[in-house]
């Protein structure tokens, strides 16, 4: 962490983009968490449902004016050129687990940036929701997790990595994976226990309906 935490919690907490996100997709995550963080004008989102962020941190650029006024004392800005919003908000959250909502399904590029932050920061449990998926990165070492025969389970290597998984309908081992190389977008489990082994960044995708394994899965060790 560049700083003292902004928010920090023994339990997980949800980080709120701007992306769009369906209607009930904050309250639908409320069994699992209870502390919410605005990420810039994720804040409209969180206001849009009610609820009152513990901050809402950012370059504060995005805010509607109703948002700001009305968080006004839990607007914490962070002036950093070289980060983007989302990269400010997680480091300065100390949490277990970050679930995510609002960084994907909009702009490419916006997406693609979360990606690159949770490349680098592979040390930290964070899951991206929207309505269809979800997606963790594998913690380094091995992972496992049980989901019923054929449920999609995608692989997608953020940068290299030596992977092996078991429990896949399409299984490997030792297999180098690249962005630019093999990747393996919707394979399917066979029953039973999924096992990854990798030593670089892979992000595992699974239906949204499996949130609880991925939970279970994207525990790093302590």
């Amino acid at each position: 962490m560049p700083n003292k935490p902004i928010v920090a919690s023994h339990n997980p907490v949800c980080l709120v983009g701007g992306a769009p996100i369906a209607e009930n997709a904050i309250s639908a995550v409320f069994p699992l968490v209870s502390t919410f963080v605005g990420v810039d004008g994720g804040a409209d989102h969180l206001l849009a449902a009610g609820v009152t962020p513990a901050a809402v941190i950012g370059d504060l650029d995005s805010l509607s004016d109703e948002a700001r006024a009305t968080f006004a004392e839990r607007l914490r800005l962070v002036a950093e050129q070289s980060t983007t919003d989302f990269e400010k908000a997680l480091t300065r959250i100390a949490s277990p687990m970050v679930l995510c909502l609002g960084f994907t399904g909009g702009r490419l590029d916006h997406a693609l940036a979360v990606l690159n932050v949770l490349a680098r920061y592979s040390d930290r449990a964070v899951l991206l929701l929207d309505a269809h998926d979800v997606s963790f990165l594998a913690p380094l070492g091995r992972a496992a997790f049980a989901v019923a025969p054929d449920t999609r389970v995608s692989i997608t290597p953020l940068g290299e990595a030596t992977v092996t998984v078991s429990g896949l309908r399409w299984p490997f081992a030792q297999t180098r994976m690249t962005p630019d190389g093999f990747t393996s977008p919707s394979n399917q489990a066979t029953g039973g226990r999924v096992t990854i082994e990798t030593d670089g960044p892979v992000l595992v995708t699974l239906p949204r309906a499996h949130l609880a394994a991925a939970m279970k899965a994207a525990v790093r060790a302590e």
